[in-house]
């Protein structure tokens, strides 16, 4: 199937534009997204928008360019905004042409001129370059460029007010500006001969219609310091750029070309998730770290674990993989990881380190595993089993109980005044049977590099687990218990106990794992990933959408995550082996549909709704859906590769 081809007659229609989102990063925690109209629709949207520090959150610098067509004294705008009861100019109707490969690509017919623009976000630095091309034209053309700044925190709107610098200096091909003392200089420059009108202005009331749906002021002012003005000719080109450091404006052509040349080739699903893949790996100077999710998340622990070997090992990356993996464990504290910002609140980060390690494995000899982190795991192990904080302790039983008043330290933690969603303290599925995993990896591992005093401290623990596990998990339904705590075990059918069924130690016999996988099939599975709950469940919710409580009460209550797939499928593999092939090509092929069509282009989305159609929500490009699908191609060529075997 083809990919990233558009429908040309349905560009002018904003249902269908608005709805497709674009995203390029530069791999150094800045980002562009917006959507192939170029209309912002969420606070997050922006042209330039970067961290202007060592910290995780991002400003929008560049809020957004209009160009202005300027022929016989007439004036043709071809950019959209949304304002109050309208959306005001309409230059979307201009476009005639939509390409995103290798970089977005507009082409605008206004009468007898024919304009190309060519967007690039340059790798490793924050700058932005637009090639203007002037394709056709039969009379004397200019250009008119005028950015609107925003200089503000992404999480939040602006408002026109006194305290903003709207001046702008003269620097070599245009101007440099800065709202506010405490952000770096913006640079707007040209390669060509240009005019700066100096014109300050506040523009009123744009609005995000997304963020209006979501809950949250969606209205903000813009200052626009003027515009830049330059003659352009048939079959002349003009580059435009954008960065927080001053470019040479004689060599924009020259880094352009350049920086088109590194793009990869977007022509099929495959190489469009592995693009993205690349794009969640942040180098903050000497740390590597991975953005859950765009355009709101930052680092997360668990999300950083879970989605590593997708994103990374799946193209071979193993060194990104373990440049990750070092980061984090340099940010350790008592046994565990931060999972947001500098929050010590997951009980299965670190557990994940082990499932991530194992992965890694299949790239590196087990002693180089060993010698690097064999001190790590051995580190977290005795402090699960110690206690930490007096919210995870190991039970005389073998498992692991973890939760307190208020807190929901699994990746099921939406909280909403103060209470879990999904109260799930007690002994939790995945969290038990994780582990195990780990447990027997270490010993493993342990046993081969002869660390006899650690085998002797803990080789009668797998045995105490999984029989513990067994009895106080496996229901007389023929699946696995959400999690037991002092009332007894909870029947909800949720997707948490297909880890347990998938992972290297198991703890569950073939007949077990095909048992559950028949239930979760039944209840959960959808195109795009398991429910979060059963339908069949007085309390599920089929539709994720509102303000944020809203939302977060709907989060884990059959809202759809694709992440859970690969864990699925792999569980299936090993029961099935090459008579599951079908469906694991069948998953792939609902994944493929998705890369065009609502949502952010060439990208997999956090969530879906659990009832059909599934439409995409959350984050538009997310870390660990993309890296379970491609993790999913992964088992699927392997098995192909093996003849089933």
């Amino acid at each position: 199937m083809s990919v990233l081809n558009f429908d040309k007659n349905s560009l002018g229609n904003l249902e269908y534009s608005l709805q497709r989102e674009m995203l390029a990063t530069n791999r150094a925690g800045g980002y562009m997204s917006t959507t192939i109209v170029c209309c912002n629709t969420r606070k997050y949207h922006g042209l330039v928008v970067c961290p202007i520090d060592e910290g995780e959150t991002n400003y929008v610098l560049l809020s957004s360019l209009d160009e202005t067509v300027i022929q016989h004294d007439q004036s043709f705008n071809l950019a959209i905004h949304r304002f109050p009861g309208t959306y005001e100019p309409r230059g979307h109707k201009y476009i005639t042409d939509f390409v995103y490969n290798p970089c977005p690509t507009w082409t605008y017919r206004v009468g007898g001129v024919i304009l190309r623009k060519e967007m690039l976000w340059i790798h490793s630095r924050t700058q932005l370059l637009i090639k203007y091309t002037l394709v056709d034209a039969h009379s004397p053309t200019r250009l008119r460029l005028r950015p609107f700044m925003a200089f503000r925190d992404v999480h939040s709107v602006s408002r026109a007010n006194m305290a903003a610098d709207c001046h702008s200096q003269i620097v070599p091909g245009g101007v440099r500006g800065r709202m506010y003392d405490h952000f770096p200089w913006l640079y707007v420059q040209s390669s060509n001969r240009c005019e700066f009108v100096p014109a300050p202005d506040w523009y009123y009331n744009f609005e995000y219609l997304e963020e209006q749906k979501r809950g949250y002021p969606y209205q903000e002012d813009l200052m626009t310091p003027g515009y830049l003005e330059m003659a352009i000719e048939k079959g002349q080109s003009l580059i435009f750029s954008c960065g927080t450091s001053e470019a040479d404006p004689e060599k924009l052509d020259e880094t352009f070309d350049a920086e088109v040349a590194r793009r990869s080739n977007k022509i099929d699903f495959l190489s469009c998730l592995r693009h993205s893949a690349r794009q969640f790996i942040v180098r903050h100077g000497e740390r590597t770290e991975v953005v859950a999710g765009y355009p709101w998340f930052g680092r997360w622990g668990r999300d950083t674990f879970i989605s590593l070997p997708g994103i990374a090992l799946s193209q071979g990356n193993a060194g990104v993989c373990s440049d990750v993996i070092d980061t984090m464990v340099g940010q350790m504290q008592d046994g565990l990881f931060p999972n947001m910002g500098e929050a010590f609140n997951s009980v299965d980060a670190p557990l994940w380190f082990f499932w991530t390690l194992q992965q890694l494995q299949r790239h590196l000899p087990p002693k180089d595993i060993w010698s690097k982190y064999g001190k790590v795991m051995e580190g977290i192990l005795d402090a699960y089993c110690g206690g930490i904080g007096g919210i995870i302790a190991v039970h005389d039983n073998g498992l692991v109980w973890a939760g307190g008043h208020g807190k929901a330290l699994t990746w099921m933690d939406a909280v909403v005044d103060g209470v879990p969603v999904t109260p799930r303290s007690g002994y939790q599925v995945e969290i038990n049977a994780l582990w195990y995993n780990a447990v027997c990896y270490t010993l493993e591992l342990a046993a081969n590099f002869r660390d006899k005093k650690f085998v002797d401290r803990y080789k009668a623990l797998p045995e105490k687990i999984k029989k513990s596990f067994i009895e106080a998990f496996w229901l007389s339904d023929g699946y696995l218990a959400d999690y037991v705590d002092q009332i007894g075990a909870n029947h909800f059918i949720r997707p948490n106990q297909v880890i347990a069924c998938a992972l290297d130690h198991c703890m569950l016999s073939g007949e077990e794992i095909a048992s559950v996988l028949g239930v979760v099939s039944r209840h959960l599975l959808t195109p795009k990933g398991l429910r979060t709950l059963s339908p069949r469940n007085p309390l599920y919710e089929g539709r994720y959408g509102g303000d944020q409580p809203t939302r977060d009460k709907q989060y884990h209550q059959g809202t759809v995550w694709p992440w859970l797939l690969e864990f699925y499928v792999r569980a299936s593999f090993n029961i099935y082996g090459k008579s599951y092939l079908a469906q694991g090509e069948e998953i792939l092929s609902a994944f493929e549909e998705e890369i065009n069509g609502a949502g952010c282009i060439g990208s997999i989305a956090e969530i879906y709704d659990g009832d059909p159609p599934h439409t995409p929500r959350g984050a538009i490009s997310q870390a660990w859906s993309v890296g379970a699908v491609l993790a999913i191609n992964r088992m699927v060529e392997e098995v192909k590769g093996n003849n089933g075997k």
